[in-house]
């Protein structure tokens, strides 16, 4: 198997996957995944794919990710790591596609417009 290459994005987060037979390693931007993302529940953002195809440790992983918060940045992984498996082996389709793993959200955040405090909210109105 060579080298599968896919991108997932996440509000203004863009990450780039690199998936090769390996013994599960995953680098995110030069560094271990535990060390980019500290907490347990970014890590099992990241891990949701591998876990639910059963493809633990099957694969080393490189991630390029910039843009957006960390958040954003572990979505995008997710999203990128889906579209992977399902290069892998077409059945991971059927058990990431229910969870809604195939789904870019496409969710940003709304521009500031010229006359207005903020995209929506307005400056106060006084009428006298």
């Amino acid at each position: 198997m060579e080298v599968i290459h896919k991108i997932g994005r996440r509000k203004t987060a863009v990450a780039r996957v690199y998936v090769a037979k390996g013994k599960g390693n995953i680098t995110v931007n030069k560094k271990d995944m535990a060390v980019y993302f500290p907490t347990a529940t970014l890590q099992y953002k990241v891990n949701q794919p591998l876990t639910m195809t059963n493809n633990d440790g099957n694969f080393d992983i490189t991630v390029n990710v910039y843009g957006g918060g960390i958040t954003g940045q572990a979505e995008a992984i997710r999203l990128a790591l889906s579209r992977a498996m399902c290069d892998v082996d077409a059945e991971n389709r059927l058990i990431l596609k229910p969870e809604g793993l195939l789904t870019r959200d496409p969710r940003m955040v709304e521009r500031k417009k010229f006359g207005q405090k903020k995209a929506r909210k307005k400056f106060q109105f006084s009428k006298r």
